[in-house]
């Protein structure tokens, strides 16, 4: 998966420094003084506005065409999500109050019918009810049972439609199906003091909107989240408008590129936003760290160097805006554009951040179309990790390389191979270190300027889309003209460690 920290413990052995993370190498001088730290957990009641439903999006607006999908059945969690819907942009809009610890809700969909049938059906958590249901505009028979939220209505294959849902409650986090130390629970997380954060991989954003949760689904995206003053809503893009009314602070956010749901993060709290930019392209980063903790914010700086060692080997940053958000957990998630960290000594280090930085090219702008391949986003992302580290400690990347291999053998038996994984230990160290390993052993085949134009190459060859095993390989195969089924084979559906060149 994309929280990266699973079983790095080896890395250590040939580099400490892997879990400090280094900060002198950015001027902070753009840091904003940040506002005095509010202690107190913020009274007033948050409601979504009388006219939020009034300017609702046209489904047929061909700027949704970028956001057209495949949806699918997963074929490793196949009760999430539902291929009947291709969801092409949601517009969400959330009210939090802290003191009841309450989330309303209103979210537009516009979506496209993938079938001819008598119903569309959605994700969404059983602990939040339902008011309201409107097709097109119009009142809709609807069914919350459990977390399927299924809406009664004739619909036609390739036929757009808009959805509005209205609900409320207290969302609840759902188990992950992971045996990882770093996390249990998925979607939406309340903390002791009613600040509010999100990570849903391999789903979960189910447990706080209505949602077709499968990583096959991208859409586009418009976050409006209304908290308690001095707190703010945080989210996925740009951040288009802050406001402060009556005791709240509303502010607006959005998406100019699609993104699976697994990669749409919201957090509430009292925050602080600081700035830096890379020396060369110019692209400023904005880290959003608690008020009360700004001492955490210089060490994210570093983040601007790491990015442009990325772009040196993959080209420019991906998408418009890139921003790091610090949360009360401790995992990291590769969230789109607004990268989510844990406040941890090792998730808020700069081999973690250079890692979560490298999903936005493999991973966020190319996502799986199935879960099975989850070691698609993270081979290629730990294996560039590995070839920083070993930049930065000095030592070969062959070492690393053989230091991974004592271990990766003991994670395919205790996980699975790396592309047939047991559903129940998702994210795992065995789809991070055997797929790295992997490209290690590939770079050797086909030589330094091959591999990398091609590892270059992919994320633009399918930009905002999906893929999978068979497309991708294929495509590596027309790439360099090799034939290596039986290689990729080995390494991915082995249940040994292959033997290395």
């Amino acid at each position: 998966m994309s929280r990266q920290r699973v079983a790095v413990g080896a890395v250590v052995l040939l580099a400490s420094s892997l879990l400090t993370a280094c900060s002198d190498d950015e001027d902070p001088s753009s840091e904003q003084t940040p506002p005095p730290a509010s202690s107190a957990t913020p009274t007033v009641t948050a409601t979504i506005a009388d006219d939020a439903e009034d300017d609702a999006p046209d489904p047929a607006d061909p700027g949704f065409d970028m956001a057209l999908s495949t949806p699918r059945e997963d074929s490793v969690y196949p009760d999430v999500g539902d291929p009947s819907v291709d969801a092409l942009h949601y517009d969400l809009d959330l009210a939090w109050t802290p003191e009841t610890e309450t989330l309303e809700g209103l979210v537009t969909i516009a979506l496209r019918s993938t079938g001819d049938g008598d119903r569309l059906q959605l994700d969404l958590g059983s602990s939040l009810d339902v008011d309201s249901v409107t097709l097109d505009g119009k009142d809709v028979e609807f069914e919350h049972s459990g977390k399927n939220l299924v809406i009664s209505s004739p619909v036609r294959k390739d036929q757009r439609y808009l959805l509005a849902v209205h609900y409320a409650g207290t969302p609840k986090p759902t188990a992950a199906p992971t045996t990882r130390i770093d996390f249990s629970t998925s979607g939406w997380h309340v903390t002791e003091d009613g600040e509010t954060w999100t990570m849903q991989e391999p789903y979960g954003a189910y447990t706080w909107y209505p949602v077709n949760d499968q990583p096959a689904d991208k859409a586009l995206y418009d976050f409006t989240i209304t908290v308690p003053s001095p707190w703010v809503g945080v989210a996925n893009g740009e951040l288009a408008e802050r406001t402060e009314s009556g005791g709240l602070t509303t502010t607006t956010w959005h998406t100019t590129e699609p993104m699976s749901s697994y990669l749409v993060t919201v957090a509430t709290g009292d925050y602080t936003m600081t700035t830096n930019t890379t020396d060369r392209s110019g692209m400023e980063i904005s880290y959003w760290v608690p008020t009360d903790q700004q001492d955490l914010a210089q060490g994210l700086y570093s983040a601007a160097g790491a990015l442009e060692w990325l772009e040196d080997k993959l080209g420019p940053f991906p998408f418009d805006t890139l921003g790091f958000l610090l949360v009360d957990n401790r995992s990291g998630m590769e969230t789109q554009t607004m990268i989510t960290l844990g406040i941890t000594e090792y998730t808020t280090s700069t081999p973690v951040l250079l890692h979560e930085m490298a999903h936005q090219w493999y991973g966020d702008e190319v996502s799986p179309s199935d879960w099975r391949d989850m070691w698609m986003n993270e081979g290629m992302v730990m294996y560039l990790q590995g070839m920083w580290t070993a930049e930065q400690d000095g030592f070969s990347l062959d070492e690393m390389m053989d230091e991974w291999a004592e271990f990766e053998d003991d994670m395919r038996r205790e996980s699975g191979p790396p592309a047939n994984y047991d559903p129940a230990e998702f994210g795992e160290g065995n789809v991070y270190y055997g797929p790295a390993l992997m490209w290690h052993e590939l770079r050797k085949r086909l030589g330094d300027r091959v591999f990398f134009e091609m590892m270059r190459e992919w994320p633009e060859a399918r930009s905002n889309q999906n893929s999978g095993r068979d497309d991708y390989l294929a495509w590596i195969e027309d790439q360099t003209g090799k034939e290596l089924t039986s290689f990729f084979d080995a390494w991915l559906l082995g249940e040994t460690t292959p033997p290395r060149a």
